[in-house]
């Protein structure tokens, strides 16, 4: 491997001169500098931005730790990336699969300085666990769970977004709204905050609040949302519009209507929650709550680059605002 050594030794310099035209430390003289450039080209040195980087204290990496890579977490990725890109860092992606041990294993302090900050997706760990997590570079925290005050953290207005899709659906005459993917269980906060808005919407307009319209899921697919929502079809339990907790779960569900010859809008209403790109192609367009992505993204990259650039203070709870996009599977969309 070509070292510094043999490269000042082929353009008759110091080692320091070598290094001083590397790292741009100190001026050289433009006739020293080409034949040290010259001597790195004929040699093929490779310069070891690692160990550079690590020396100034910085890596130019910020890594984005998320359950999975797939849906909500893949668009929000897409916009993160370019906002980090404009800081001149590079974006890395790990996947935790919502594991509380992956998650804390991301956060320990030798994987921390492998990066100048982190952006952690909170699926796993639970407000104990992660008081626990002794920060050495910055990290700030995305997700539904409650956090200890001390992080940055940024969330979806989860309950206001079911509370709109719910009350759009109840205003175009839907009366019995199964809340599909949403659960009484307070320990899933996203889907348990989802079907508060459910049941804020159904008092509002002064709609009797049934438990058994709330329909958890094994498993957050499509394929599972199919395979549940046929069971409650097969159950005889009426019902005329579907909340569904996540796009991913509106399609699931599209698929279980249109097997039983159930139209959408017609017989039934249906809107999910997420927007993700591909609700707007299934016939007829998914109406969804729009989670902000780009706000999201700008709110958790901002807080992160501020505390990189050493900014201190009390940490920020923000709470990114949600709107409804309407789409054909709710009446009077297209």
């Amino acid at each position: 491997m070509v070292t510094m050594s043999d490269v000042a030794r082929e353009a008759g310099v110091s080692v320091m001169t070598v290094s001083n035209v590397l790292n741009e430390r100190l001026p050289v003289g433009a006739p020293t500098r080409a034949r040290v450039l010259a001597a790195v080209e004929a040699l093929g040195y490779e310069v070891n931005l690692t160990a550079r980087h690590l020396r100034a204290g910085r890596t130019d990496t910020v890594a984005l730790i998320v359950p999975s890579f797939h849906d909500y977490f893949g668009e929000v990725a897409d916009q993160i990336a370019p906002l980090v890109e404009a800081h001149g860092r590079h974006l890395v992606l790990e996947r935790t699969s919502a594991s509380a041990q992956h998650e804390m294993e991301a956060v320990s302090v030798a994987r921390l300085q492998l990066y100048d900050g982190v952006l952690l997706s909170v699926a796993g760990l639970d407000p104990e666990q992660l008081s626990r997590v002794r920060t050495s570079k910055p990290i700030v925290l995305l997700g539904e769970r409650d956090v200890p005050d001390h992080f940055d953290h940024v969330r979806l207005a989860n309950e206001e977004g079911a509370r709109l899709a719910t009350a759009h659906m109840i205003e175009r005459g839907s009366r019995r709204i199964l809340a599909l993917g949403c659960t009484l269980d307070r320990t899933h906060m996203m889907t348990s905050d989802r079907r508060v808005g459910w049941e804020v919407a159904h008092r509002d307009a002064g709609l009797p609040v049934d438990d058994r319209y709330v329909v958890p899921i094994a498993t957050y697919s499509s394929e599972t949302a199919r395979s549940t929502l046929l069971d409650v079809i097969a159950s005889g339990l009426p019902f005329d519009g579907i909340f569904a907790a996540t796009d991913v779960i509106a399609l699931g569900a599209v698929a279980a209507l249109a097997s039983r010859g159930l139209r959408v809008p017609d017989d039934v209403q249906l809107a999910g929650f997420d927007n993700l790109e591909v609700s707007s192609f299934v016939p007829p367009g998914i109406t969804s709550v729009d989670p902000n992505h780009r706000g999201v993204a700008q709110h958790a990259v901002g807080l992160l680059h501020r505390r990189m650039a050493g900014g201190d203070g009390p940490a920020e709870h923000v709470v990114a605002p949600v709107s409804l996009v309407v789409r054909g599977s709710t009446r009077g969309g297209r």
